[in-house]
C-alpha cells in the first residue's frame, strides 16, 4: 500500500506539472498520472450523488463503486439485463463457446492419443448454446445481486439528457421516469460497426452478436476482419467443423500485435485449417440466395473474383454508442468517430457530466472501462483515481491464445530505444511438453540501459492469465531482472516468463 500511495503521489505531481505545461496534451488527457478534484454541485433537489447511463462493465463497476464510496446512486441500462455488451452479447458468451468447441476439437483430435478413445463424438449445438445462455444468465443475475447488496438503484430503459443533471428513461415497461443527479456519467459502451454498402441482417449476414446464436454449424464461414473479435469467432466455427476463410484489408492480421508473435499466430490458425486472404477489399455482397455471395478485390486494385458461404460475420471493429443521447442538448462535444473528449478526471466540456470507456478515446475493452469507472467515481468523491493506460493488457482468447502488455518491438524501434529482447519457446517448458500443449513462446522487450522491461508478448495455451504477472512487474517498473530471480514453481507454464527474463539479461537455462 506505501509503494502504491507513493505511485500515485507522484503521479499527481507529474500531471500537474504537465498540465500546468501543456493542458491539451494528449498525456494529460488520457493518462492515468490523475490530478485531484474539485467537485462542482448542482441545485439541492437534485435526489442522486451520481447517476450512470449504461450498466456494461464500466457503468456498473462505477455504479457500485460510488455506492461502496457512499454516495447516492442510479444505474440506467437499456438492455433489461446487466452486463452490457461483454457479458450479454461479447466476452462471456464467446468465451463459454470458446472453451466449448475447444473441449470437441480436443475429444476429436486429441484425446485418444492421451488414452482416452470413444466410439464417437458429436456436437450438440443446442446444448452448447443452452450452457452459454445458463452462463450469461447467472452472471447477469449475479451483478442485480451485488446491485442489491450495496444499495445501487437500478433503472430499466432508455436514458437521453434533458439538462446537464436530468435524464428521461424510456422505461423497458413502456412508461416514462426523469433521474436526476449531481454528477451524471456516461458508459453507454460502443456497437458494431458497419461497412460501407453492407447490411446487417443477423441472418445470413451477422455481426458478433449473431455469430453466437447461428442455428447452424456453417459449411462455409466467411468472417469480415482479421482483429480480436473475428478471430476469436472464427475459431470457435472452425473447431466445430466449419470452413473458415477470413478476408481482411490489411497486410496482416491483428495489426496492434508485436508482428513476431503474429506470424507464429497466424501459422497456428492457418495449421488449424483457418484461411486468410489479406490485403483483399470487399466490394459487395448478396444474400438473396440460399447463402451469401462476396465479390472481392485486391485492396491495391486488381480484378474481381468472388466467394460463396453459408454465412459472412462482419467484424471490423466497434464504434462509440453516443447517438440518441441528448448529448449535443446540452452541449456535450464529440470528436469526428462520435468518441467524447475528456480530462484526465474524465470529465467532460459540461460541468457535472463525465464519461467512461468505449465512449472516450483508448482500447475499448471491458477491463479498461472498469478501470475508468472506478477511477471516475474516486474523483467524484473527492478522492484520486488512477489508471495507466500504457498497462492494459489484451487477450486474444484463440488456441493458443496470444496476450500482451505494453510495447511492441516495432515501437520500441519507432522510439528510438537500444533495447534488449529476451524469448523462450514453450517447447522447452516442462509443463507445456507433459501436457503436450507446447506451441508458443514468450518474448520480453527491455530498455537496454537500465534492464526495465518495456513489453511482454506471450502465445501460450493460458497466455491471458499468465500475462498479469508481467503487467505487475511493469506497474512497479521492474526490470527483466526481477523476474529472472523471482522463484517460479515447477513445473508451471509461468516459468517460460522467468526463462524469458533471463534470456533478456543474460542467458536462459533450459535452452
Amino acid at each position: 500500500m506505501a509503494m502504491a500511495n507513493f505511485a500515485r503521489r507522484k503521479a499527481s505531481l507529474l500531471s500537474k506539472h504537465l498540465y500546468n505545461n501543456n493542458p491539451s496534451s494528449d498525456f494529460y488527457r488520457y493518462s492515468l498520472c490523475l490530478t485531484s478534484f474539485s467537485r462542482g454541485f448542482a441545485s439541492g433537489s437534485e435526489e442522486n450523488d451520481v447517476v450512470i447511463i449504461g450498466g456494461g462493465p464500466g457503468g456498473y463497476v462505477a455504479a457500485i463503486k460510488a455506492a461502496q464510496l457512499g454516495l447516492k446512486t442510479t444505474c440506467i441500462e437499456k438492455r433489461g439485463t446487466l452486463g452490457g455488451t461483454c457479458l450479454n452479447v461479447g466476452c462471456i458468451p464467446s468465451k463459454a463457446l470458446l472453451h466449448s468447441s475447444h473441449m470437441y476439437h480436443e475429444a476429436v483430435h486429441s484425446f485418444a492419443h492421451h488414452g482416452v478413445k470413444f466410439p464417437s463424438v458429436e456436437v450438440d449445438l443446442p446444448a452448447m448454446m443452452a450452457q452459454k445462455d445458463k452462463a450469461v444468465s447467472n452472471l447477469t443475475r449475479g451483478i442485480e445481486g451485488l446491485f442489491k447488496k450495496n444499495k445501487v438503484t437500478y433503472v430499466k430503459g432508455y436514458g437521453k439528457f434533458i439538462s446537464p443533471s436530468e435524464i428521461s428513461v424510456d422505461t423497458v415497461e413502456g412508461g416514462n421516469t426523469v433521474v436526476k443527479g449531481k454528477n451524471i456519467i456516461i458508459a453507454t459502451g460502443s456497437d458494431v460497426k458497419s461497412l460501407p454498402g453492407i447490411t446487417i441482417d443477423e441472418k445470413r449476414i451477422v455481426s458478433s452478436t449473431g455469430a453466437l446464436a447461428l442455428p447452424e454449424i456453417p459449411k462455409k464461414l466467411v468472417v469480415i476482419g482479421a482483429g480480436y473479435i473475428g478471430l476469436e469467432m472464427g475459431s470457435v466455427w472452425a473447431r466445430l467443423g466449419s470452413e473458415v476463410t477470413v478476408v481482411e484489408f490489411a497486410p496482416d492480421i491483428v495489426p496492434t500485435m508485436d508482428g513476431e508473435v503474429r506470424k507464429q499466430f497466424q501459422r497456428s490458425l492457418e495449421k488449424q485449417k483457418m484461411k486468410f486472404m489479406l490485403k483483399t477489399k470487399v466490394v459487395s455482397l448478396d444474400s438473396t440466395g440460399d447463402g451469401v455471395k462476396l465479390t472481392l478485390e485486391p485492396a491495391a486494385g486488381g480484378d474481381q473474383t468472388t466467394l460463396e458461404a453459408d454465412y459472412v460475420l462482419v467484424s471490423a471493429g466497434r464504434t462509440p454508442f453516443t447517438a440518441g443521447l441528448g448529448l449535443d442538448k446540452i452541449g456535450v462535444e464529440t470528436d469526428k468517430i462520435g468518441r467524447i473528449p475528456v480530462n484526465g478526471k474524465f470529465s467532460t466540456n459540461v460541468q457535472g457530466v463525465y464519461a467512461i470507456g468505449d465512449v472516450i478515446p483508448g482500447p475499448m475493452l471491458a477491463h479498461k472501462a472498469e478501470e475508468d469507472g472506478v477511477a471516475c467515481v474516486e474523483f467524484i468523491a473527492g478522492k484520486e483515481g488512477h489508471v495507466d493506460y500504457d498497462m492494459v493488457p489484451g487477450v486474444v482468447y484463440t488456441h493458443p491464445e496470444v496476450a500482451s502488455v505494453g510495447k511492441t518491438e516495432e515501437q520500441v524501434k519507432t522510439l528510438g530505444v537500444s533495447y534488449s529482447v529476451g524469448k523462450f519457446p514453450f517447447l522447452a517448458n516442462s509443463r507445456a511438453k507433459a501436457i503436450d500443449d507446447a506451441e508458443g513462446l514468450v518474448k520480453i522487450l527491455a530498455e537496454k540501459e537500465t534492464d526495465k522491461i518495456l513489453g511482454v508478448h506471450i502465445m501460450a495455451p493460458n497466455a491471458g492469465e499468465l500475462i498479469h504477472e508481467a503487467v505487475l512487474a511493469m506497474q512497479y517498473g521492474a526490470s527483466s531482472e526481477d523476474i529472472a530471480r523471482t522463484c517460479h514453481a515447477h513445473p508451471t507454464m509461468s516459468e517460460a516468463l522467468k526463462e524469458a527474463a533471463m534470456a533478456t539479461y543474460d542467458k536462459p537455462i533450459h535452452i
